[in-house]
């Protein structure tokens, strides 16, 4: 797939906009985040998937507001509550020709499992499938043990490889680029990991074809570097724009600014579950504590109503969020309506910290990524000052995310900010990654740190993965929301707005999954 046109694509990715536009339909962006493998089912992270999405496709995919849509499945329906069909488009082919058969889907659900990632699994998202059934050339049907309402949701994230051609390929062999051949819009160029990959259309692709004849994609993860990149002209598009940066794009001339609420919501978790000694918790004296005080519902509910979520979107969000006390954005499936955001109350924080046996607080570290997501260490900053006014010591530890979230999965601290991109639309893959009760077998709780656990909780959601009818199971999913919002072990504060900027020559269709999607960049119309 390494082609000898590589040095010269890498050439002109690199010259200025102005240059590139002017000749060969180049696009070269800039991304926050970094890619940690092009092997589409090592790690389940947005970063990885939007270059899979590249490079590969799904039976189904999903648009701007996430919605399905067709893929490499031209039509799909349920046959019956346990089966579902879908029908394969016709002379679609891999990027060296292979025709992509009903057997690849066989193999990508036999590969997936036995994949050993970093992270979150694929295997969450295919782990109703008991069956692949093979009707005919263009036909198979999935089976699953009991109803799976869901299923086509969750396969417009997992990415199809060939039998013939992957079978004894490794992430190793994907990783430079041997391997990553796949029946995507784009074919690989390069790939210098951490730094930028480069694709060039792929001009037999099935579907519509890509405006761009090639792509760089480099990986700036300094958001001043990053906007230094789109002002300079050595990128044309970059995501995750600073939140300080944002109103002098706004106000120049040469560039435009994309965006909407995405489906990422910001939490605070808070470790109430872990019996004592907790790292980094102790008495407002600094002595240790004989309970853990976050174990307390009358705790978690004062610290809750310390943050100030409006100051915190307004004044550090600088007003690129929106202040929420669940999961999904407004006008989405599974949103729950009249769920207000109250407003900061510390006094009553106080006074409920006093009855729950701390009326003279106690201390805590709250960590959090200094490098990842908008503001993060900002956030957390204003936090830690919101509970020490009201007699809870905060120490703050912002660190690079690499570190960060190790120690978050270690339980190294009491209290972290993370976050879950709820990409598929709803908020079902959340509830049971993040908060299910833990169950490796089953795929329950893959990202339960605090291994939280509320049996109540995990009855509604395992009645709403059976529920077939759309209403019935919204309704199901709200009420298991709730009953974990009410616990507050997870306190939301704010949904995060996806924005990108560019130069003011080309547009994008701003995404709520905060995906980069070279194929929705297109040519401003004049």
């Amino acid at each position: 797939m390494f082609r000898s046109t590589r040095r010269w694509l890498l050439g002109l990715a690199a010259l200025p906009w102005t240059m590139a536009m002017a000749g060969a339909q180049t696009l070269t962006m800039g991304v926050g985040a970094p890619v940690s493998s092009l092997d589409p089912h090592y790690h389940l992270l947005r970063s990885n998937n939007e270059v899979a999405q590249m490079l590969f496709d799904g039976l189904l995919a999903t648009d701007a507001r996430a919605q399905l849509r067709s893929g490499l499945a031209e039509s799909w329906r349920a046959v019956g509550d346990t089966v579902w069909e879908f029908t394969l488009r016709e002379n679609v082919r891999f990027h060296d020709g292979t025709p992509l058969t009903p057997d690849d889907i066989a193999y990508t659900f036999e590969r997936i499992p036995q994949m050993r990632g970093p992270g979150a699994s694929f295997s969450t998202l295919i782990r109703p499938v008991q069956r692949v059934e093979i009707v005919d050339a263009r036909t198979l049907r999935l089976h699953t043990a009991v109803a799976a309402p869901l299923l086509p949701t969750y396969l417009s994230q997992v990415m199809i490889l060939s039998r013939r051609l992957h079978a004894e390929a490794t992430t190793s062999d994907f990783n430079s680029g041997k391997a990553a051949i796949g029946t995507g819009p784009f074919r690989l160029v390069s790939h210098a990991p951490g730094d930028r990959i480069v694709v060039e259309r792929n001009a037999q692709y099935w579907g519509p074809k890509p405006h761009w004849a090639s792509v760089t994609y480099r990986m700036i993860t300094n958001d001043a570097a990053r906007t230094a990149a789109l002002l300079s002209g050595d990128v044309d598009f970059i995501d995750q724009i600073s939140t300080s940066d944002l109103e002098r794009v706004r106000h120049d001339s040469r560039f435009h600014v994309a965006e909407t609420t995405s489906l990422r919501v910001m939490y605070i978790t808070l470790d109430g579950t872990r019996e004592p000694p907790v790292p980094l918790l102790a008495a407002a004296n600094g002595g240790a504590l004989d309970r853990n005080p976050l174990a307390e519902p009358r705790v978690r509910q004062a610290l809750a109503m310390a943050i100030d979520r409006h100051q915190l979107v307004e004044r550090v969000m600088e007003g690129a969020a929106l202040a929420t006390t669940q999961f999904m954005p407004p006008d989405t499936y599974s949103y729950i309506p009249n769920r207000p955001v109250p407003a900061a109350d510390p006094a009553a924080a106080r006074r409920l910290l006093a009855e729950a046996g701390y009326p003279q607080g106690f201390q805590l570290t709250l960590i959090g990524s200094n490098d990842r997501y908008m503001n993060d260490s900002r956030v957390v900053q204003a936090i830690g000052q919101m509970w020490t006014r009201i007699g809870v010591r905060t120490t703050v530890e912002a660190q690079p995310y690499a570190t960060f979230i190790g120690r978050a999965t270690r339980r190294e601290a009491p209290a972290a900010l993370l976050t879950w991109g709820n990409s598929t639309g709803e908020v079902s893959v959340l509830l049971n990654s993040v908060l299910r009760t833990p169950n490796r077998e089953r795929g329950h709780g893959a990202a339960n740190r605090l291994h939280y656990s509320n049996p109540a909780m995990d009855t509604l959601v395992a009645a709403a993965e059976v529920e077939m009818d759309n209403a019935k199971r919204e309704e199901l999913l709200r009420r298991a929301s709730t009953i974990a919002l009410d616990d507050r072990m997870l306190v939301p504060l704010y949904l995060q707005n996806a924005l990108w900027a560019m130069r003011s020559g080309i547009t994008y269709e701003a995404r709520m999954d905060e995906r980069n999607d070279p194929m929705a960049v297109r040519p401003a119309t004049r």
